[in-house]
């Protein structure tokens, strides 16, 4: 039975999501017009929450110290579930909204509001909870530490994509940057009296890369060299790097860590120069939740959207939801997008169109027909948080 013929409320529910399909292009389309970086996401934040307070939410902004993270909460009748809708709103440098987090940000809200609108005495509690900072930062990962996830029993966000997929996984990972410290020496005249932070980068670098081989082959290190000197004829005394290292599980990344900051290290000592390693926070590997993952794909295939497997290996990246997969039932869904593959000025061309605009809809409405689910079906949520209690159980024990 398709939700178009289903339920009464799951018809009330799309109905509720088309209703507001101009305002929710508008705040889409403004974010991605005005694209601000992590932990700068102002407008952004200013746009999505305006609704949610109009529509009676309780909004509060500036949640575990992020100045641009907000939680909006709204219950119908007590004794329900807790759900959170996770909003991304973040852009990338240069190329804007080439991951499409207007859409994901945008989605949560227009499903929370169809929730409260076409089923006010629903017996559950619908939190939005925006999250800053997942391209460069980890606004999740401070928001697991400061308990915002405590009392969370499912969380669900929608990602566009070039592949519609409900369990596709992802991988740990951590950024670092290397700052080489060496000594200033004209380098005609008097080079013997300097020492070369570039050096010490450049055999770094290639140190780096001669690992590539005795890794494991999801393993993924990929880095730039943001300052590499400030004039030829001076032997420079500052350089720096930064570093993206991923691998399986946070367990896997430890000994990717361990491996490339040796031979960085090395590579300092062997010219004389010093190095100093800044690591930002370590994204955990994704756990999907396989029943809520499951009551996800049938509201997409409800929706007519078709649902396909994901690749056996390679083409993942990380995300910070995966440490709030750590700490509750949460699920990570794509949703297709086009041809176009993420971080690429094609995909952010897509993230603002009307292929955009329409797969923004049907985000919304599997977010709100899934929350819904949790909250009437309670042998569905009994399923979700007991594969959840049990993987945290084995997780323990190992």
């Amino acid at each position: 039975m398709s939700a178009q013929q289903g339920t009464e409320p799951k018809q009330q529910l799309i109905q509720a999501v088309d209703a507001r399909d101009a305002m929710l292009r508008e705040i889409s389309l403004k974010i991605h017009a005005n694209p601000e970086l992590s932990f700068h996401e102002h407008q952004a934040q200013q746009w999505l929450t305006e609704p949610l307070t109009e529509a009676g939410f309780t909004v509060e902004k500036g949640i575990s110290g992020l100045e641009t993270s907000f939680r909006a909460t709204w219950e119908g009748a007590p004794g329900g579930p807790t759900i959170a809708l996770l909003a991304e709103y973040d852009a990338l440098p240069g190329i804007g909204h080439a991951c499409g987090h207007n859409l994901i940000g945008t989605a949560a809200v227009g499903a929370a509001l169809a929730l409260k609108d076409a089923c006010p005495e629903l017996p559950g509690k619908i939190v939005v909870l925006g999250t800053p900072a997942e391209e460069e930062g980890g606004g999740k990962i401070i928001m697991c530490q400061d308990g915002v996830f405590d009392d969370v029993d499912a969380a669900m966000m929608v990602h566009p994509q070039n592949k519609t997929m409900v369990l596709r996984g992802a991988l740990a990972c951590v950024d670092a940057t290397f700052t080489f410290h060496g000594k200033q020496a004209h380098a005609s005249s008097s080079p013997e009296k300097g020492i070369s932070a570039l050096d010490a980068l450049v055999n770094a670098y290639v140190a780096i890369n001669s690992l590539r081989q005795f890794m494991k082959e999801d393993v993924r290190i990929h880095g730039i060299i943001t300052k590499g000197g400030d004039a030829p004829n001076v032997v420079p005394e500052l350089t720096e790097a930064v570093f993206i290292l991923r691998a399986s599980t946070v367990q896997e990344l430890e000994t990717v860590r361990e491996k490339v900051y040796r031979a960085v290290r090395c590579a300092a000592e062997g010219v004389g120069a010093t190095v100093d390693i800044a690591e930002g926070l370590i994204y955990a590997e994704r756990n999907n939740n396989k029943a809520l993952a499951g009551l996800f794909a049938r509201n997409l295939e409800d929706l007519g959207i078709e649902v396909n497997d994901p690749p056996e290996k390679g083409g993942v990246g990380s995300s910070d939801i995966g440490n709030v997969s750590q700490m509750t039932a949460a699920i990570h869904p794509y949703i297709r997008l086009g041809d176009a593959t993420t971080h690429t000025p094609e995909f952010a061309a897509l993230a603002g169109s009307e292929e955009g605009m329409i797969e923004l809809n049907r985000a919304a409405k599997a977010l709100a027909l899934t929350a819904y689910d949790l909250c009437i079906d309670k042998e569905a949520l009994r399923e979700v948080r007991s594969e959840f209690e049990q993987w945290k159980a084995q997780r323990n024990e190992g």
